[in-house]
């Protein structure tokens, strides 16, 4: 990937106030494929003290999302058009990590997965899948 094209994905990315409300982080930014990581915070736990399951879709969503726009002119954007998601585990440990990946790439249609994390010190448990489609849409100015 070109330097702009790596910019484009970080500057999106920081444009999302959803991520930083929830503490999420780009850790890996390359042709067809996203890792984002985000804490689990206080403020993102459920009930039983688990992570949130609004906060592994959040992520891994994204993480989808953006493995879809590498793939694309820097003139285009994505939106989700569906995504599903298979919770596996309990969101148990410090953080999760997302990890987004290009299936199809297409002009009019990207379908993408995501698998989501969690993890305590060097252990990764892996918690949900997640499947869906992008729409590549013409890039608007802020």
């Amino acid at each position: 990937m070109t330097p702009q094209e790596i910019a484009r994905i970080h500057d999106s990315f920081a444009a999302q106030s959803m991520m930083q409300t929830l503490g999420a982080e780009l850790s890996d930014v390359s042709k067809g494929l996203i890792r984002i990581e985000a804490p689990i915070l206080p403020g993102t736990r459920q009930q039983q003290g688990f992570g949130h399951a609004g906060l592994t879709f959040s992520i891994g969503d994204s993480a989808a999302g953006y493995a879809a726009l590498t793939t694309l002119p820097l003139d285009t954007e994505v939106v989700t058009a569906e995504i599903k998601i298979n919770l596996l585990a309990p969101a148990r440990g410090d953080r999760l990590i997302a990890i987004g990946k290009v299936v199809k790439p297409g002009k009019r249609l990207c379908v993408v997965t995501a698998e989501v994390f969690a993890q305590t010190g060097d252990q990764q448990v892996l918690i949900a899948l997640l499947q869906g489609t992008m729409v590549p849409v013409p890039a608007t100015a802020a």
